[in-house]
């Protein structure tokens, strides 16, 4: 097998060789991503780059949220449901010409849970006890208990060349996949550029020759240049840019209802935020609908643990009573807890427009509870590193969704999860979620996540704020687009360009 030669890739994709062509698709997003590597980001505009286009999982996520096979062609599971073997596709290459196989599959699954790597998708896989190589394109997963959620998380699992599995550094600037688009160039603060692969497995796709994510800082630039032909796509607009463009000559706004969700976050190993009665008493204090009409325009619908899309799992937000503003409530739990005014906190705001305008909805609603609240607004390098080490009283940010309550829940809330970044630990809920992953019967795993969601939703680390609209906006040149409730551009490889 042609081994991966990576420091090929860095030289042959520094920059884009010849002119760009009429086929390029013109991305424009507000900021530069913190890094390219799948395995270790978080940040939005770093995932809708290299999610399904420059890299693929073992299966995807249709945008009716149904499981369907990706690199692996077809799997079978054991009677007992703690062996799953995956069928590979044949033919597959990687953006340095070497060959896709069961290696680099059993490397990807080792990379990602590995404590060196410190991923943090480690704990939607962390059930896969053993990987077995049968041959180059074959491989089965051993795991320690029956895992219901594991096809649709094994989605969000980037296959990576296997000589990667132990370096931390390479793929955050130089990405090597799988995906109908191979990195061709970076230029910071200004775009980077990925290039149609022309090794693709699916034969004449993908339609474009380019696509190029300008950042532009400047939500009114980017309207302006979509309006004017310089871009020809804004993903994951926000509620007032799409008001702005929806009924633009030319101009189409695709929505769906979101799977992701702004928060706010809370440290539960700092006081006051370390009593439950302090974080209930935070969730009192919000009106959802008002921080909705005030700082969305009105798009969205009051946030619970899980999204309204997903409704074989979600509670509605009537049946927690938190979710009611009740400021003499809320002083009343302060009080039991033992805290007095005012309290000071510090809450550290992600850089979109969005949550900007959350936080100054929020801020002013916890001062009617005696929370004098600074708000700090971040560049996404310096807030996605202090998120990662819990340096935070507070922040006011957004989230990712997921198909399945585990890839959200157990990641974010168990202790130790990979993304329990709040140092949540509570040995009630951490039952309820090995409940929910471990057992197959949909009644008792509903169960386990009810109450999971009525134990978060007053006394978790996330007051739940709202799950909008999803919208991406489309110039008049743009065909073959769809939006994907994830948030992921995976459409990309069917769009076509008529410029």
């Amino acid at each position: 097998m042609a081994k991966h030669k990576l420091a090929a890739v860095l030289l042959a994709t520094s920059f884009l060789t010849g002119a760009a062509s009429a086929a390029t698709l013109d991305v424009a997003m507000d900021t530069s991503p913190a890094g390219l590597d799948p395995h270790l980001v978080t940040a939005f505009n770093s995932v809708l780059i290299v999610q399904s286009n420059i890299y693929q999982g073992l299966t995807d996520t249709t945008p009716g949220l149904q499981v369907v096979p990706n690199l692996a062609d077809s799997w079978e599971i054991s009677a007992d449901g703690l062996t799953y073997t995956f069928r590979l596709a044949a033919g597959v290459t990687f953006h340095d010409g070497s060959t896709f196989d069961a290696e680099d599959v059993a490397a990807s699954i080792r990379r990602v849970q590995s404590t060196e790597i410190a991923s943090p998708l480690a704990s939607r896989i962390s059930p896969i006890i053993g990987v077995n190589v049968i041959d180059p394109l074959t491989i089965a997963f051993t795991l320690d208990a029956p895992f219901a959620p594991l096809l649709s998380s094994l989605a969000g699992i980037a296959i990576v060349p296997a000589e990667v599995e132990t370096n931390k550094e390479a793929l955050q600037q130089v990405p090597v996949g799988t995906g109908p688009f191979k990195f061709a160039e970076w230029q910071p603060n200004g775009f980077i550029s990925l290039v149609k692969f022309d090794a693709y497995r699916e034969a004449g796709k993908p339609h474009v020759d380019e696509v190029k994510f300008h950042f532009v800082p400047e939500a009114a630039t980017r309207q302006v240049g979509l309006a004017s032909g310089e871009y020809d796509l804004l993903p994951s607009i926000d509620p007032a840019t799409a008001l702005q463009l929806q009924g633009q000559p030319g101009i189409t706004v695709h929505q769906t209802r979101d799977l992701g969700y702004t928060l706010v976050g809370m440290n539960a190993s700092r006081a006051p935020l370390d009593d439950p009665r302090v974080r209930e008493a935070v969730n009192m204090l919000l009106d959802r609908q008002e921080i909705i009409d005030g700082a969305l325009f009105g798009s969205g619908v009051p946030g619970g643990p899980l999204s309204p899309a997903l409704v074989d799992w979600a509670l509605p937000t009537s049946d927690y009573a938190c979710y009611t503003q009740n400021v003499e409530g809320a002083k009343a739990l302060l009080a039991a807890a033992g805290v007095t005014g005012p309290v000071k906190i510090v809450m550290k705001v992600l850089p979109r427009q969005d949550t900007r305008d959350i936080a100054q909805v929020v801020q002013q609603q916890l001062a009617a509870g005696g929370f004098e609240v600074e708000l700090v607004n971040q560049e996404i390098g310096q807030f996605v590193q202090d998120w990662r080490n819990s340096e935070f009283d507070m922040f006011v940010s957004a989230n990712g969704g997921s198909v399945d309550p585990d890839q959200y829940f157990y990641r974010t809330f168990y202790s130790g999860g990979s993304t329990n970044v709040f140092k949540y630990d509570d040995a009630g809920l951490n039952a309820l979620l090995d409940t929910g992953r471990s057992v197959t019967d949909t009644a008792a795993r509903k169960a386990a996540y009810d109450a999971a969601q009525r134990q978060l939703a007053c006394t978790g680390p996330i007051a739940h704020i709202a799950y909008g609209a999803l919208s991406t906006a489309a110039g008049p040149n743009v065909s073959g687009f769809e939006i994907n409730p994830l948030g992921r551009l995976t459409s990309l490889l069917d769009v076509t360009l008529t410029k």
